[in-house]
């Protein structure tokens, strides 16, 4: 028992307590949200049950992980990727379950229940490591035409993979790909003739690539008119966090403006009409700590790795986080992202654990002997 308390103690003392006790904040406010979601009976128990047994799953994962030195999961990369890479092949066969119009699911028989797993989300994770592992292996040469062509290809082929079956995880993947190959470095000439590109490209993509309903959830912003039913979980979340005031109409109060998925993407609209706009306020600036606090582990990092690992978890992070909250408020089309640590959905707490675990490997081996004397067991105290 006693080498029990002596391992908790000790991962206590090297760890980054304050980005754990902030993540675990924010799982147990979720988890009152929810309750109070089902509470209205807009979310079934056994959703609220899956939640909280994810959040312990995903703990218990982010321990794991924060135990193991990142460059060591970095080299085991041949035995992860290709088993993510399979599950999400396995959604286009079938074996794919479509769910909110995106066949990005897998339903797996356990214990009697058939449980949903999202594949993209864990793929999420994959691509942190590798990427940043790609990075951190070509970093002296990086700006050179053949290596800046690899690592889009490395990007594009997991953002495409992911367009193919939804449109709001390819965006995520695009975020993070943008925010670790910038910060790694690359040349402002690259990075100003791909701007250019993108923008000439604006017309092929919406003429040759996006579907009519991707089309229309852009232009019901301008015109909601165009199509009711397209826009009308936008309409809602705005109706319920106009009704909310300051303090809110009360969690378990029962009196709120229903809003469909609201345990889902749409859990912001819940927040506002709960609890208000202090609330709202509340947990916006308690997403923003916590991605901060992720971004600034990086500048501890003790090699480009572990820096670019915590840039794409941040990246993950603070993407999924506006994407949703400009869902929510009506100033960008729904596009199926949730609210990280907020909304229910397995795959998604175990994904954002699991990155949680990487930042804590990050921080944990990079602050080796940060309690002995000498300047370089001093250089990263925070």
């Amino acid at each position: 028992m006693k080498r029990v308390w002596h391992a908790i103690a000790e991962f206590w003392r090297t760890t980054d307590r304050w980005l754990l006790l902030f993540w675990l904040f924010a799982s147990g406010i979720s988890m009152v949200f929810l309750m109070g979601i089902h509470h209205s009976g807009l979310m079934t128990s056994s959703k609220l049950v899956s939640q909280a047994g994810a959040i312990v799953l995903g703990l218990l994962a982010a321990l794991i992980l924060a135990n193991i030195d990142y460059n060591t999961l970095l080299r085991l990369w041949k035995l992860y990727v290709p088993l993510c890479l399979l599950l999400v092949l396995l959604t286009f066969t079938s074996l794919g379950v479509e769910e909110g119009g995106n066949r990005a699911w897998l339903a797996i028989r356990l214990a009697g229940r058939t449980l949903s797993i999202q594949p993209s989300e864990f793929l999420k994770i994959s691509f942190i490591t590798t990427f940043a592992l790609h990075l951190s292996k070509v970093a002296e040469h990086l700006n050179e035409p053949l290596h800046v062509l690899l690592l889009c290809l490395h990007g594009g082929i997991h953002v495409l993979l992911i367009q193919l079956q939804d449109s709001g995880t390819a965006v995520i993947f695009f975020i993070m790909f943008l925010a670790m190959i910038f910060c790694a470095g690359l040349a402002w000439k690259y990075i100003i003739a791909a701007a250019a590109a993108m923008m000439a490209g604006l017309p092929i993509l919406w003429f040759f690539v996006m579907t009519d309903v991707q089309k229309m959830r852009i232009l019901v912003l301008f015109n909601p008119e165009l199509d009711p039913d397209t826009i009308f979980q936008q309409v809602r979340s705005a109706a319920a966090l106009s009704t909310g005031g300051m303090q809110g109409t009360g969690i378990f109060s029962g009196s709120h403006v229903p809003v469909p998925k609201a345990y889902n993407d749409f859990i912001f609209s819940f927040i506002g009409v709960s609890g208000g706009f202090m609330a709202c306020i509340g947990i916006i600036a308690l997403l923003m700590a916590i991605s901060f606090k992720i971004l600034h582990n990086s500048g501890s990092a003790k090699d480009s790795a572990g820096r670019l690992i915590c840039v794409g978890v941040f990246a993950m992070l603070i993407g999924q986080t506006f994407i949703n909250l400009g869902m929510c408020i009506g100033l960008l089309p729904v596009i199926g992202v949730t609210l990280p640590l907020f909304s229910a959905g397995g795959s998604s707490v175990l994904s954002l654990y699991c990155g949680l675990g990487l930042v804590l490997s990050v921080y944990k081996h990079s602050h080796t002997g940060l309690f002995s004397k000498g300047e370089e067991g001093s250089r990263h105290i925070i």
